[in-house]
């Protein structure tokens, strides 16, 4: 059985940070696609150490606040 898991990306440098928060893994690739390729290969074994016993989609939103220059 397969499941659908969010990915966020973001840049660090020069580096590409991708975190998974319904499972809580993180990983990094030089690129976009190789941060997600490395998150879900990092998403699978924590999965097979730790198996899901329920899961929901996390939400996603956005917001603004005042930035002062």
């Amino acid at each position: 059985m397969n499941k659908i898991f969010t990915a966020v990306v973001h840049r660090e440098g020069n580096i590409y940070v991708a975190e998974c928060p319904g499972v809580g893994t993180v990983s990094q690739g030089l690129s976009i696609e190789e941060a997600v390729s490395n998150l879900k290969e990092a998403t699978e074994l924590y999965l097979e150490e730790f198996p899901l016993t329920s899961y929901s989609y996390p939400v996603l939103t956005l917001f603004e606040v005042p930035v002062h220059a």
